[in-house]
């Protein structure tokens, strides 16, 4: 069955009358993703990094299908082929950017509540130590998103006269890869406690301002909640003598340590999912 044609660039809201379940799940996984909302912003990026991994276990179908291998395989379409195998590998390596952050402010996380369950005071050179760990991570997040900008891959854009099935599966993939992008680096940004910025039109950042949900990633953020706290007892010299702020900043490292065991589980499915995926589009030219 010949895949249904789409407008290219901008979303149909009405798609042909008949077309393959797999086209539809895509739809709507993406629909999902745009909607999920949650009572906290850790939930909602958990809630997004889910529907990638449904979005991707789609994208796998739409590649097994006969109609696309064959679509894909014909050589005049290898420039846009190519295309997406590299941008598959710089979204890959957004993921594991993703990874590391998690698991260096984990470690982080875990040698400070060592310590502060050790003793309630003279704390301050270890929370040092954590917020300078924590520049570390976040350092390294400002470089991955300054290179976020523009990754969406050119090949992407199809010339007006090359309308075929080409044309609607580069439509299709283009928006897969636009989708993960959004959500990566709102995830990052959400890490690292700063504002996105290279997709600032995006539809995701669009949503959350349009319902006040995002003046400052600060708002409802475990990891800025957690620095907060640490900053709290360093300006206060209360990690020598306030056992309540003690008592706080242990509180926000613990949720924050939650947090991340949850983020790291979504992430982890998403990458062997888009792993998956990468590897059905490298079979289709075996």
């Amino acid at each position: 069955m010949a895949v249904p044609k789409i407008h290219l660039h901008a979303r149909s809201n009405s798609l042909p009358s008949r077309p393959h379940p797999v086209i539809s799940q895509l739809d709507e996984h993406v629909g999902r993703i745009k909607d999920s909302q949650a009572t906290s912003m850790s939930t909602s990026i958990g809630q997004k990094l889910c529907g990638l991994q449904d979005l991707y276990d789609s994208v796998d179908d739409l590649l097994l299908l006969p109609a696309t291998k064959k679509v894909l395989m014909q050589e005049r379409h290898k420039k846009y082929i190519d295309g997406f195998l590299d941008g598959s590998l710089r979204i890959l390596d957004v993921c594991n950017t993703v990874k590391d952050a998690l698991s260096q402010t984990k470690e982080s996380i875990n040698g400070l509540q060592s310590v502060i369950r050790r003793r309630q005071g003279g704390l301050d050179s270890e929370i040092r130590q954590y917020i300078s760990e924590r520049k570390v991570v976040k350092k390294a997040i400002c470089k991955t998103l300054k290179n976020l900008k523009g990754m969406v891959s050119n090949c992407t854009f199809i010339s007006v006269e090359e309308v075929s099935e080409i044309a609607n599966i580069i439509s299709l993939l283009r928006d897969v890869e636009e989708t993960t992008l959004v959500v990566l680096e709102f995830l990052l940004s959400f890490i690292s406690v700063s504002k996105p910025q290279s997709r600032a039109r995006s539809w995701l950042l669009v949503r959350l301002m349009r319902y006040k949900r995002v003046a400052s990633l600060e708002e409802d953020n475990e990891f800025a909640s957690a620095d907060a706290a640490l900053e709290s007892l360093i300006s206060s010299k209360a990690s020598k003598t306030d056992k309540f702020q003690v008592e706080v900043a242990k509180h926000q490292l613990k949720s924050t340590e939650s947090c991340i065991q949850d983020l790291e589980e979504h992430i982890e499915g998403l990458f062997r999912r888009m792993i998956k995926a990468r590897v059905s589009f490298l079979n289709i030219f075996n």
